[in-house]
């Protein structure tokens, strides 16, 4: 049976849990995840974690932040004042909003803090500085060209 390597399309079903045992993504119910390994088309960690399986197998892997999504990054958050954001904004605290950044790309926030005089945006990614943990089954392999 062969053995998944870099440059091989694969396809696999997973579940991504936090350090509580919290699900946060599944592709329970969907079908499996497809992409090529070693293409930089999912976290470095998990892309890590598959050469060497074959169809069928199925693993745990613990995935540090450093190979998920990052620290956080205490820059990433941006206070902005209160009388510049239009007063048709919900700004409920843990509110996802998306800003256009000044060179137009779109870049989803979160609401962090809320005062009279000014709003606090996070542009962290909502799992950075956390450790993943992956159950995965590889469905199938299809080898480089």
């Amino acid at each position: 049976m062969s053995e998944v390597k870099t440059g091989d399309t694969v396809r696999i079903h997973y579940k991504g849990t936090l350090s509580d045992g919290a699900v946060f993504d599944s592709s329970e119910g969907r079908d499996p995840l497809e992409f090529t390994v070693g293409a930089g088309q999912i976290i470095p960690g998990l892309d890590k974690a598959l050469p060497g399986m074959t169809e069928g197998d199925e693993k745990s892997v613990t995935v540090p932040a450093a190979e998920a999504y990052g620290p956080v990054d205490p820059a990433a958050r941006h206070e902005v004042p209160r009388d510049k954001i239009p007063a048709d904004i919900p700004l409920e605290i843990g509110t996802q909003l998306q800003v256009q950044t000044s060179t137009g790309q779109v870049m989803p926030v979160k609401v962090e803090e809320v005062t009279e005089e000014k709003v606090v945006l996070d542009a962290n990614h909502p799992l950075a500085g956390q450790d993943l943990t992956f159950d995965i089954a590889l469905v199938s392999i299809s080898k480089a060209a």
